[in-house]
């Protein structure tokens, strides 16, 4: 019995893969000025697939997009359970001395984890992000030391933190590649974009004066599907942001660094995302519960179970390339007595032997898987009859 199948068909839509090209688009490497800013990178999340690089690789320092790191470290501390949502805080006077952005917090006072999050998502704020980081490590350095060591297993190459809030200060730079690998892994923990898709939000939980929250990402308000991630500015820095917009299911990053005024970083970051929704869609490649294969049981053809898909698949796909999408079965070990609804195993879709999804595939009906001492049996059976009839 092949426990392996391939399965050639044809399929017009296209999957990102192998070695995707930069696509053309004016930028100052290319003679045109379109993209303003010193540094840009655009991504498709889902693939991780470059569609646009502007000196990606440059350093600079990156102003507040900085704490992109900072909400990493506390959403994985949050979601592996080390710390909750609900988790109160005491702000130090080391954090309410913050300078730059603030959530204004008063030293001494109680915030619970979220609320200092929103107070980093939303208003950027560095006695947030400070008074964070001392809850999660005990002190703003040893904070910063946590930060780093993140950033290597990440392969954030180019990358060096000094502090948790991206406030000026000699050696604290990284690049628009290494921002687009962090805010990918930043993604992933899809709570933060409740927070840094809101664009305004009052706190006024044991308050005379509520603080008043307001994003500085325009974007959220103002570009269809915007709801992340960080904004940051600073003289040296200049205008940056961590952009990411999801249409149709399909979710675009941008990261633009060094930009001459706030109004040119949000139409490059528009502009780019704009393009990779227009180059890009999900397409679906199979339905729950559709038929991907007739699978025969030993050597009778009469003998077979058909297998469905447990699951279904969507893949983001390039819209105007024609690839052809394999499928692979890899079928677990026969069971003597198969019942309806079994899971037999895993159909593999691969693009130019490439994997690019997997679903898990059930039997549609019962059936009892003949063993080897059945079939010689039945051999038997069938020669004697055939002697009896001569």
């Amino acid at each position: 019995m092949r426990i392996f199948k391939s399965v050639l068909f044809g399929v017009l839509f296209s999957f990102i893969v192998g070695c995707l090209p930069v696509y053309a688009i004016n930028d100052t490497n290319n003679n045109g000025t379109d993209v303003e800013a010193r540094s840009a990178i655009l991504m498709e999340v889902e693939t991780g697939k470059i569609i646009f690089d502007k000196n990606s690789r440059e350093k600079f320092a990156p102003a507040s997009v900085t704490k992109i790191m900072t909400m990493l470290l506390t959403m994985e501390a949050i979601d592996s359970g080390r710390i909750k949502l609900d988790d109160v805080v005491t702000v130090t006077e080391n954090a309410q001395k913050m300078g730059g952005s603030t959530m204004l917090l008063e030293a001494g006072e109680l915030r619970t984890v979220e609320e200092l999050l929103k107070g980093v998502a939303i208003a950027s704020g560095n006695d947030a992000a400070v008074a964070l980081a001392e809850y999660l490590g005990g002190s703003v350095e040893n904070f910063v030391n946590k930060m780093n060591d993140r950033a290597k297993e990440l392969g954030m190459k180019d990358t060096t933190f000094q502090n948790p809030t991206g406030l000026p200060t000699e050696n604290h730079l990284t690049t628009a590649y290494d921002i687009s690998i962090m805010s990918r892994e930043l993604l992933k923990h899809e709570t933060i974009l409740k927070y840094s898709g809101t664009y305004m939000e009052t706190i006024s939980t044991n308050r005379k004066t509520p603080i008043e929250l307001v994003n500085h990402n325009k974007l959220v308000r103002f570009f269809n599907g915007c709801d992340g991630l960080k904004t940051g500015f600073t003289n040296e820095a200049k205008y940056c942001i961590s952009a990411t917009a999801q249409r149709s299911g399909v979710r675009m990053l941008c990261i633009i660094m060094g930009a001459p005024t706030y109004k040119i970083r949000n139409r490059d970051a528009s502009m780019l995302l704009n393009y990779g929704f227009s180059l890009f869609e999900r397409k679906e490649v199979v339905q729950k519960d559709s038929e991907v294969s007739k699978f025969q049981l030993g050597n009778d053809k009469d003998k077979f179970i058909i297998l469905k898909a447990a699951q279904s698949l969507s893949l983001v796909v390039e819209k105007t390339n024609d690839l052809k999408i394999s499928t692979k079965l890899d079928i677990s070990k026969n069971k003597k007595n198969i019942k309806q609804g079994d899971i037999m195993g895993t159909v593999i879709y691969l693009i130019d032997g490439k994997e690019v999804g997997r679903v898990e595939v059930y039997s549609d009906r019962d059936m009892k898987n003949s063993s080897i001492f059945d079939n010689i049996l039945s051999i038997f059976k069938k020669d004697n009859k055939e002697e009896s009839t001569n």
